[in-house]
């Protein structure tokens, strides 16, 4: 016989347990366990029965595991946040006695970790834990960038002091360092949330989000104290990833800050990076497999074979043109691989596609950026894509290559100001409204190309610099496409052409439209005709009135009104009784539709572009419905679970495609409206 199982011992009642329980087997207050679960990523979990898993249960019962909660029983941040409550109970007790002196002691003490030898904490040994692998710490680094990048831009408050803004803004621009000079900076994106960027680091994707240079409010309804739990995990993960990012290409960390260059809005420029960059590009190639021996070389009968190889292509003819072998190979779009020429010798870099490199896209740009737009974004793009060379207005801060807007090197200028008409005033020493300005409103440097901002974000999606016209001041800009979304089959995708995408069905309703607009313009402009016409007339009549006026006044002058003539009568009668015929066929159709269940017979159309089109509108009404029908034959060979999927599915597509639709109405709409304008 076995062993009777108790009660509350065994299955949910033993393998969960409640916050309160966990707060006091712990033994910490509430926000020390809620930084502890943050910081060791423990997260609360849903019993399946939360009645066997506890018996006065309720709707705002939290459980955790129990695992998870032994597993905190021995972490070192619980000492040093019960040494924090003793301290706290000092600090009051001497406060009862009247001890000032004493309490002021050893705040002191506590605020002074590095003084006293005797830091509060540090998260170190929890980042090791949480990422045994650097890789795992680049998987996990999205929400840390989007979270440091967001404290960056905040306004310092009671909840968010100063000094946790400056680290997380030092973090961020270390990590912008490192992707200007490994280039590592893929892709951008400005959304109305804020701007997108994407680096490729070590094969992982790095996706984040950057707020506007913006003044920030900040709300009451966010609990900031929460989110500063995040913060200072973050900050000490990024420190440990910007560590290992800046020691893998060979510079020293943390860079050498200068103050003064940050004090004047520096922000990249109050940088100075330490390293040898050659040893950087020499550590990118693949390492040499050794067991553990560091002088190891070669096979000595490999490297022979191999400077033998390299002996024989060095060779050259009689005329000083290398020797070109026998067998020539045939011309192939496949790329060249460069396969080891013996066992064990080295391995070359491999070529890619791309003949041009979309790092050095602007190195050989130099850009001025007017005091309208955006410095921050775009000084760290243009430098993460090959820009040695970028200047800016004063105003806008220090660390410019130039504060000339005339400087003749300057190829490039972005402008983000609507074109004005300049004005010439004479004797007119007035300086600009915010700044003295070198140059006029609309005046521009010969042999200098200005572009909007978002050539920049454009030429970097596309990896080629777009045509500057498309983008020039006060121009109708291309749309603005998000670089992550990718484009699948059936769906509308704005880079292709309207025509190429759009169901037959569309097409045919758009032709209809057409037509429909079409025939609306010529009647206006019959219209408009017949008023010109009558107007015409109107004037002869009151030409011959004018003159027959004393003929008429001769005859008599109290005539009277004799009404229509016979003929208008006539005509007016005849137009009555067709409509009347038109009405009565019209409900009489009405009548034979209602007792057969049939459509409405409507009257053939005269033209014959018009029947080709009912035509085909008949052709995909059918097409239509035994489409349908055929679906239908087949869910009902379908089980009940699997015809209920299916459901779902034609739900879901059938969403997706009324989207696309209105997406594509929208976009004719816009082309038939810029189409009328041009006209």
């Amino acid at each position: 016989m076995g062993r009777i199982k108790k009660k509350g011992e065994a299955g949910n009642a033993k393998n969960y347990i409640t916050r309160t329980q966990a707060i006091k087997k712990l033994q910490i207050s509430l926000p020390d366990f809620r930084k502890l679960c943050i910081w060791k990523g423990i997260f609360p979990r849903e019993p399946r029965n939360k009645k066997k898993a506890y018996k006065s249960v309720t709707a705002s019962t939290t459980f955790y595991y129990a695992k998870d909660i032994q597993y905190l029983l021995h972490e070192p941040l619980l000492q040093k946040f019960r040494d924090q409550k003793v301290l706290e109970k000092k600090i009051s007790k001497a406060l009862g006695r009247g001890d000032v002196g004493d309490a002021s002691r050893l705040e002191r003490n506590a605020a002074r970790p590095e003084e006293t030898g005797k830091p509060r904490y540090t998260l170190d040994h929890v980042i090791r834990e949480r990422y045994p692998t650097f890789v795992d710490a680049l998987r996990d680094l999205d929400d840390c960038l989007s979270m440091l990048f967001l404290f960056a831009n905040l306004p310092s408050t009671s909840t968010v002091p100063a000094k946790m803004i400056a680290r997380c803004e030092r973090l961020c621009l270390e990590f912008q360092h490192y992707l200007i000079v490994s280039q590592s900076l893929r892709k951008s994106f400005l959304s109305i949330k804020g701007i997108y960027y994407q680096a490729n680091i070590q094969g992982e994707d790095i996706l984040w989000l950057a707020p506007y240079k913006f003044n920030q409010r900040v709300v009451g309804d966010v609990d900031f104290r929460i989110m500063g739990t995040f913060v200072e995990f973050y900050m000490t993960l990024l420190g440990f990833v910007n560590f290992r990012l800046y020691t893998s290409i060979g510079l020293k960390y943390p860079p050498k800050f200068d103050q003064t260059k940050d004090d004047e809005a520096g922000e990249l420029g109050a940088f100075q990076l330490e390293g040898n960059h050659a040893n950087a590009v020499a550590s990118d190639a693949p390492a040499q497999l050794t067991n553990g021996d560091a002088n190891s070389g070669p096979d000595p009968k490999t490297q022979a074979e191999v400077n033998k190889l390299i002996r024989q292509m060095k060779e050259t003819d009689v005329d000083g043109e290398p020797a070109e072998p026998e067998d020539k190979d045939e011309a192939t779009d496949a790329i060249d691989k460069f396969e080891p020429a013996a066992p064990g010798g080295d391995v070359l870099p491999q070529p890619t596609h791309s003949g041009s490199e979309p790092e050095s896209l602007f190195a050989n740009c130099t850009f001025f950026l007017s005091r309208e737009t955006p410095r921050q974004p775009l000084e760290f793009i243009l430098r993460a894509f090959g820009c040695k060379r970028i200047g800016w207005d004063a105003t806008l801060g220090g660390g410019a290559y130039t504060t000339n807007e005339q400087d003749p090197s300057i190829t490039h200028q972005i402008v983000d100001r609507p074109v004005i008409k300049a004005t010439a005033q004479e004797n007119d020493d007035v300086e600009d409204n915010q700044t003295s300005q070198k140059l006029a409103p609309n005046q521009r440097m010969p042999g200098r190309t200005y572009v909007q901002p978002q050539w920049v974000w454009d030429s970097v999606n596309d990896e080629e610099l777009k045509r500057p016209d498309l983008y020039a001041p006060g121009a109708q800009m291309p749309p603005h496409l998000s670089p992550f979304v990718q484009s699948t089959q059936g769906a509308y995708d704005p880079t292709i052409p309207l025509e190429e995408q759009e169901p037959e069905g569309e097409a045919l309703e758009d032709t209809d439209e057409e037509v429909d607009e079409d025939e609306e313009e010529e009647a206006e402009e019959e219209a408009e005709d017949s008023l010109a016409v009558k107007r015409i007339e109107d004037t002869a009549n009151e030409m011959d009135i004018a003159a027959s006026h004393e003929e008429n006044e001769e005859e008599g002058e109290n005539d009277s009104f004799g009404g229509f003539s016979e003929d208008e009568k006539e005509t007016k009668e005849a137009d009555e009784e067709d409509d009347e015929q038109d009405a009565e066929l019209q409900y009489q159709r009405e009548l034979i539709a209602e007792l057969t269940g049939k459509p409405i017979k409507q009257d053939a159309p005269s033209n014959p572009r018009s029947k080709a089109k009912v035509e085909a509108k008949k052709q995909l009404a059918r097409q239509a419905k035994e489409e349908a029908e055929e679906i239908e034959r087949a869910k009902g060979m379908l089980s009940k679970k699997k015809r209920k999927l299916f459901e779902q599915m034609q739900y879901s597509n059938n969403k997706k495609s009324a989207e696309d639709q209105k997406l594509r109405a929208k976009r004719r709409k816009l082309e038939k409206q810029k189409a009328k304008g041009k006209a």
